[in-house]
């Protein structure tokens, strides 16, 4: 009987919040498909965390939005880190001479090369590359173990080499 109250509060809050949330996030945004990616990481971090709700130190509504602007700002993390790694092995590549045109199919392509990795190796790549953290950063930073993050770096630049060859 507790777990269908605990369920009921939870659809209470998606019927009372997702449409005003939604709005939120396209203004931010100004993209429908990412806003409607940001609700659903949104609500699922909130029923993640829906234990340690206190109402005593913000409203319902409060929490979720600062939930939802958590996962804005590291969805906005993720993608400036993964552009500045395109730049950098884009401008290893492009560093005599600049061919627009080139340069565009170069990054078209190293896109479609990160394409092939998991979100774990592309991660990795992003914070050794994007960010510019050595391998012992990188796994405090994400809590995995040194080997096990420099098995992830060298595997998706395995994977980098192959799609690009």
């Amino acid at each position: 009987m507790m777990r269908r109250m605990q369920d009921d509060a939870f659809e209470r809050l998606y019927a009372e919040n997702a449409q005003a949330l939604f709005g939120f996030l396209s203004y931010r945004t100004g993209d429908r498909v990412l806003a409607e990616d940001l609700l659903a990481d949104t609500f699922e971090r909130a029923l993640r965390a829906k234990r340690r709700f206190d109402p005593r130190r913000a409203s319902e509504k409060t929490w979720l939005y600062t939930i939802a602007l958590n996962c804005l700002r590291d969805h906005g993390r993720r993608r400036a880190a993964e552009g500045r790694a395109l730049e950098r092995v884009g401008s290893k590549s492009d560093s005599e001479s600049i061919d627009p045109v080139q340069s565009l199919s170069d990054r078209d392509m190293i896109s479609r090369s990160l394409a092939v990795l998991s979100d774990e190796e592309r991660e990795a790549i992003a914070l050794r590359f994007g960010a510019d953290l050595t391998l012992p950063e990188i796994a405090k930073l994400t809590g995995e173990s040194l080997t096990t993050v420099e098995g992830r770096v060298y595997r998706a630049l395995r994977k980098l080499r192959e799609s690009m060859a």
